[in-house]
């Protein structure tokens, strides 16, 4: 469990339907930090060289109140976040959206907690990458520890349209 975040109410332009019965519903974060940590993956949206957005489907696990995603050095995503951190973060749901952003930070110390409760959560959500002989090796990987995140229902939208900051 995270530490708890400010709640409001996510703030929409008058046409889009927004009552004041709808500013006076939030959604509980514990069922929108669930919701994140049950996604199979995410959509990053990380910034290239040139200022340009970039969006790639990640896999992660929200571990210590952290999305934690890692990747080759290689990839464009990586580069982009090595170079300028901020990121965005939303998931595959066709009707609840919620999107985290934050600044992503490299992990490369394997005694912190969110490193260490990362192996196991690894293990856990995606078993198909791992054997019983799959070393515990640590592997550095980004940390997004979100300082917003919006939520809300596509198919009852603006009701509880939810904004947490951290």
């Amino acid at each position: 469990m995270t530490a708890s975040p400010t709640v409001t109410t996510a703030r929409f332009p008058s046409e889009y339907g927004q009552t004041p019965e709808h500013l006076a519903e939030v959604q509980a974060w514990a069922d929108v930090e669930a919701r994140i940590a049950a996604a199979r993956n995410y959509w990053l949206a990380t910034i290239g060289p040139s200022g340009e957005p970039y969006q790639r489907p990640v896999d992660g696990v929200f571990v210590a109140g952290a999305l934690c995603i890692g990747g080759s050095p290689q990839t464009r995503w990586v580069r982009n976040l090595s170079d300028r951190p901020a990121a965005s973060v939303s998931l595959p749901d066709d009707d609840h959206a919620v999107i985290l952003s934050g600044i992503a930070e490299l992990i490369d110390d394997p005694d912190l907690d969110v490193s260490t409760a990362l192996d196991p959560a690894n293990r856990a959500k995606y078993p198909q990458y791992f054997t019983d002989d799959t070393p515990d090796e640590f592997q550095p990987f980004w940390c997004l520890r979100p300082t917003r995140v919006y939520a809300w229902s596509l198919s009852e939208f603006p009701a509880k349209a939810t904004r947490f900051d951290f």
